[in-house]
């Protein structure tokens, strides 16, 4: 394969109330550096081109290790393998996004600049609920940092509705808030309840199934346009991409922002795999763009 991910740290020490992660995968353990770097040199020679650094909350990764060991120093070591064109990492915690990870974003050139940072409610009290452990204006005080020190940065975010609780205001600042930001990717998903977990145990889930769809729909709606505004503004631009394979009949890759861009009239050119193209962008929609290869 062209692209692989690599697990670096294993388990998470948060304990969102609505999450079950902790209790089945155990408390945060990270890998070595020199295990990891190994491990993608070998994938390297391989043919890999690209690594995604994978953790339930990759941000803390080292903080369990000797000296001092953060997400910025892997980033750093697995930058050194000459033969990784790009490297991406997630998921990330806003309490653990570091300045250091923030400039390593920055600096290292074969970093993507594209940060998956979950928010998954806009309201300060249904945070408190979740155990999130940060508020609406720290989290929006964070991205415009990282918007600050990485300008070209692509955002995307995790995002629950009808969590226990949730009034119909409460959804409304959820909302609110991804219009303000304007997030090139969303995940988004109704809640439900986890055996076991601390909203299990303490809250009601007292939302209907058909109000957590009709706040999903909603919420879909409006990020369809979002993307829809944000990919157009690409139309006639250059942007590079690193060939993954084909899908729907088509060649296509991911430009450094993790955006699908597929290439027309390269229906079954396998010699472009593996390669980093420049492509200008001739077609834009909400979930993937459409390029010709620059000559």
């Amino acid at each position: 394969n062209i692209s692989a991910y690599v697990p670096v740290i294993h388990g998470c020490d948060k304990f969102c109330s609505f999450c079950i992660i902790p209790y089945r995968r155990g408390r945060e353990v990270s890998r070595k550096v020199c295990d990891v770097s190994n491990e993608i040199e070998l994938l390297s020679r391989r043919g890999v081109k690209e690594v995604t650094l994978l953790g339930q909350n990759i941000d803390s990764y080292g903080h369990d290790l000797p000296g001092s060991v953060d997400l910025s120093s892997l980033l750093e070591a697995v930058h050194d393998i000459s033969e990784i064109d790009r490297i991406r990492f997630l998921t990330s915690h806003p309490n653990d996004m570091s300045n250091q990870i923030i400039e390593a974003v920055s600096k290292l050139d074969r970093v993507c600049e594209h940060i998956n940072l979950p928010f998954q409610a806009g309201d300060d009290e249904v945070l408190s609920r979740m155990r999130r452990g940060y508020t609406r204006d720290q989290y929006l005080k964070l991205i415009d940092k990282i918007r600050d020190t990485i300008p070209n940065v692509s955002l995307a975010t995790d995002v629950i509705v009808g969590f226990c609780g949730e009034t119909d205001r409460q959804f409304e600042r959820t909302l609110d808030l991804l219009k303000s930001v304007e997030f090139d990717k969303v995940h988004s998903a109704a809640y439900s309840t986890r055996i076991g977990t601390i909203a299990d145990r303490k809250f009601e889930d007292n939302l209907s199934l058909s109000e957590k769809k009709d706040r999903l729909s909603a919420l879909d709606s409006i990020q369809k346009e979002i993307q829809t505004k944000i990919n157009s503004n690409l139309l006639g631009e250059t942007t590079e991409i690193l060939v993954e394979g084909k899908k729907n009949g088509k060649m296509f890759g991911r430009n450094r922002n993790d955006k699908i861009v597929y290439l027309e009239n390269e229906l079954n050119n396998g010699s472009l795999l593996g390669t980093l193209k420049n492509v200008k962008i001739t077609k834009t929609g909400p979930w993937s763009l459409t390029a010709s290869l620059n000559n």
